[in-house]
Parts: C-alpha cells; structure tokens; sequence
C-alpha cells in the first residue's frame, strides 16, 4: 500500500514515520511531502534513504492514503486535491475538525462511522484525544453530564521552534526568537492558542466543540482551561465529570483498565500516578488519581496523562489508516 506523509519534515510528520514503521503498517512504497524548499532533500524510512516529493508529484503517484501534518492553510488548500484524485486524506490540523461534512475521528470510539465515501478524515486536537478516550467508555455507563478540565501541556505541542526557545532560556540564552510571548522556562502561561471573543482561547474551545462531535452528544456540557508548562514528552489534565448517575469508584477503574487504549496507573502510596517522562514515546492514554469528588454528587476527579505527539497526533492518525486497510475502506 502507498502511503504519502505530507509535512513529513515537522515534528508530527517525524512521529508520523516512526509509528509507521513501528507498527508495521503495510507500506509497500513511503511518499515523503514537504515544503519546496525540502523537495529532492531525503530522510530515513526502515533504514531506506526515501526523496522528499513535491505534492504535484505525490499525487499523481497515487497513494491509497494521505496523512497530513502540515497546517491548517496547507490542508485547506490540497486536501481535496488529493480527496479528488481519489485519494484519502487523514488530517492532522484543525481545517477539517468542525466541518459538518468531514467525520471526527478516535478510532477506540468512532472508527466504526467511516465509510469508502470518507475521503477527507479529521484527526482531532491532542488535548481532546486523550480526554475522550477516558471519558467515553465512562460515559456509556454512567452517563457524562458536564466536564471540567484544566491541561498541562507540553511545548512539543507547538513545536520544534517552541523546544528550541525552552532549552535555549535554560541554558541562559533569550536571544533567540520566541515562539511565545513570554519566557517559557520556569513558566506557566495560561495561553494556547489564540484569544477569542468569549475570553476563551481556541484551543479551550476546541476541547469543548470537538468532544460533543466525537463523542456523539451535543448534551454534554464542557468547559476548559488550557495552560502550556514547560515540558517534553506529553500533556497532562485535571479532569472533574459530574455523572448522570452515581458510580463506585472501583467499577470506575475496572472499567478503565478495560478500556481500549487506557493504562490505569494509580497507586498513589507508592507514588505511582501518569507522568509526561514516562508516558513519552507511548502510544496509550494513561490515567490515575481516580477519586471521588467529595464537594458534589455523581463527580469523579481523574489525572490524564499522554504524549501528544503519539497518540494525540501520530499514533491517532496512523490508526485511522489502520482501520480503513483492515476494513476495505482505501
């Protein structure tokens, strides 16, 4: 199966060829994409130098699928041109998310909705994968009401510009251009994205829209606040669900350690709870300080760990192309 990676170059599209090969996924031929400026340049595929290709090129070599890791305006712009060609696209950015014509997908939770007509197909945000992952298999017993959600987000979510500023502000240096408004390092901005109208940023927002899609239910209520630390290795949330209905928070972990995709880690006597430094270069979503909320009935405080660069990107989208080569669907 050929498969191309289009922004092959960035720090996601790096992910993106690692999981590939990790995994094993059927590729009988690697179409690596980037900007003009990389075009002829070459990387590494299964121990195979493999030469960066223009889009022009890419299509007309006819891969079954498409991954897209190369920004919203990019994924605008030639996303249907591969879907036209008949080629399906699995993107990464946001462009596609809320398009009421494109499916949203986390294959542990809606995989099932994809059909051959799906040829543009909607990874989501990183911060929400995990969240619903977690909260799904809850939801379908218990019946979630309302989430609130505070995350701890990592720098690799902005990019390699972003790991640059943080290392160079530790080593002293703050001559180099920023990527955030303000030091990172011994930092805390509560700022991911841009300012809305609504005093939000579009990260908080996303979270918000992108779970009543994926999760099928425009009843359930959330509200976020995002907030970038200066970590690698994954993005951590404070997450409190207040239930239809009342729950033992022993089932509450059964559940969980059941739930595809969930590593239950929450052994705090012996100090063990998700942490972004071992959750980094995994592809689960792990979970733990699994307690009741003892201030309201029916509500349940969790901690969320994952790397955003696998499952909240990487690993998401290449098990979207998983489940279309195992179910015909490319």
């Amino acid at each position: 199966m050929k498969i191309a990676v289009v922004g092959a170059t960035g720090l996601v599209g790096g992910e993106i060829l690692k999981v590939l090969e990790e995994r094993n996924f059927p590729v009988t031929e690697l179409i690596p994409v980037a900007s003009e400026r990389s075009v002829g340049k070459q990387i590494t595929f299964k121990g195979k130098q493999v030469t960066i290709v223009s889009f022009e090129d890419a299509i007309a070599a006819k891969p079954a699928i498409a991954i897209f890791s190369a920004g919203g305006s990019t994924s605008l712009k030639l996303a249907p041109l591969f879907a036209e060609a008949g080629i399906t696209v699995v993107d990464n950015s946001s462009a596609w998310r809320m398009d009421p014509t494109k499916k949203l997908v986390v294959p542990e939770i809606n995989a099932h909705t994809l059909t051959l007509e799906d040829k543009i197909i909607a990874n989501p945000n990183c911060s929400t994968i995990q969240m619903v992952v977690v909260l799904d298999p809850l939801h379908k017993k218990y019946g979630v009401k309302r989430v609130v959600v505070s995350t701890y987000q990592s720098v690799t979510g902005t990019g390699k510009a972003a790991v640059d500023q943080l290392f160079s502000e530790r080593s002293g240096d703050y001559s180099n251009p920023k990527v955030y408004p303000h030091p990172i390092d011994l930092n805390v901005l509560p700022h991911i994205d841009v300012f809305l109208d609504n005093g939000y940023t579009k990260e908080e927002m996303k979270m918000v829209n992108e779970t009543k899609k994926i999760m099928g239910d425009d009843t359930i209520q959330v509200t976020a606040t995002t907030v970038r630390i200066p970590t690698i290795g994954g993005h951590s949330e404070a997450v409190n669900i207040e239930f239809e209905n009342d729950y033992e928070v022993g089932d509450v972990v059964k559940i969980l350690e059941e739930a595809e995709g969930v590593i239950v880690q929450d052994d705090p006597k012996n100090y063990l709870y998700p942490m972004p430094l071992t959750a980094h270069g995994k592809d689960e979503v792990f979970v733990g300080r699994i307690r009741r909320d003892e201030s309201q009935p029916n509500t349940l405080n969790l901690w969320i760990v994952a790397d955003n660069l696998r499952k909240g990107a990487a690993t998401n989208a290449v098990q979207i192309a998983e489940y279309l080569a195992e179910n015909n669907l490319v």
